[in-house]
């Protein structure tokens, strides 16, 4: 009978742990939509990487190319490439400005996954206020996806599609 006891007491122990280990593991989401809060307090996030002047690479993109501009890329929660692609919900925020106030820009992507965008790894493309909303345009249409000048940010993030579409990482 103690038998009995230890194996019903061993069984219940086991079962408590792997029933607390399922509740406690993070589980990958497997799809990411990103709200007016995504991009908030973007200036808090990892920097990753502050540039000053002409990058033959961007044409007019990201607000300007000249000597005076300067862009920062910020990647949210410091998100890397797990292996050759980023997690679903990795979030990067560009900031294009210059001294003269002539470029003020923020554009953001977003991994959202779940068969978004599968031939461009499920990005999402973004305008951000400065206040780190989503933009929208005169006419009240949110600037995010398809509403952005006909797939130009995917034809550009293309060229980086060995690194997962990120340029800078």
């Amino acid at each position: 009978m103690k038998n009995f006891y230890v194996f019903l007491f061993s069984l219940v122990v086991i079962a408590s742990v792997v029933s607390v280990q399922s509740c406690t593991k993070d589980k990958e989401p497997t799809e990411f939509i990103a709200d007016d809060n995504t991009f908030a307090n973007y200036e808090s996030w990892s920097l990753d990487v502050e540039r000053q002047g002409i990058d033959p690479s961007l044409g007019a993109a990201h607000g300007g190319n000249d000597s005076t501009t300067i862009r920062k890329i910020y990647f949210k929660d410091g998100v890397s490439r797990s292996g050759d692609e980023y997690p679903v919900g990795a979030t990067i925020l560009k900031y294009s400005y210059n001294s003269n106030g002539s470029v003020n820009v923020r554009t953001g992507m977003v991994k959202r996954g779940n068969n978004f965008d599968p031939d461009h790894n499920n990005w999402e493309y973004f305008v951000i206020t400065p206040d780190g909303k989503i933009a929208k345009n005169a006419d009240g249409k949110v600037l995010r996806g398809s509403n952005l000048l006909n797939g130009a940010c995917v034809s550009c993030h293309s060229g980086a599609s060995s690194k997962d579409y990120i340029f800078t990482k």
